[in-house]
């Protein structure tokens, strides 16, 4: 069976919704209903929509190594896909998911207490490092270094 048909049932990605808090959006194209009309400008709105998906995609990792919105910039272009593909629709739900189990979970009393108590002994260890840093070669200002 397709996801559209399984929308209809309240079946998504495999499980059922009922119960669940949240309605579920319908799946599909988003376009407007005078593109939906005409199957060429329906297709030729998807290959735009692809397109301009792809493009932010593609700067998205580009900027992954580089100074960027890496990640943001990559859920954005997968956003402009799912308002109109139904594959990029399933994707962004799964994301915003296991987006939302892990920030449940660093919700967790252990979770955060393990992860304060990483932090601070992080913080310690740079603190000791620029202190001896310091200590041993003193300090100054880039713009007063004397060459």
């Amino acid at each position: 069976m397709n996801a559209e048909s399984d929308e209809g049932r309240g079946v998504v990605g495999g499980a059922s919704t009922r119960g669940a808090t949240a309605v579920p959006q319908k799946l599909g194209s988003k376009a407007p209903h005078f593109v939906k009309r005409s199957r060429t400008l329906h297709m030729s709105w998807q290959v735009g929509i692809f397109i301009i998906g792809l493009a932010v995609v593609v700067g998205g990792i580009i900027m992954l190594p580089l100074p960027g919105p890496g990640w943001l910039v990559i859920f954005a272009g997968m956003a402009i896909w799912a308002t109109e593909f139904v594959w990029a629709q399933l994707v962004l739900r799964w994301t915003k998911r296991k987006v939302t189990e892990a920030a449940q979970k660093a919700l967790d009393p252990k979770v955060r207490r393990r992860n304060i108590i990483l932090t601070t002994i992080g913080v310690v260890i740079i603190v000791a490092a620029l202190a001896v840093y310091v200590w041993k070669f003193g300090f100054e200002m880039p713009w007063h270094i004397t060459e």
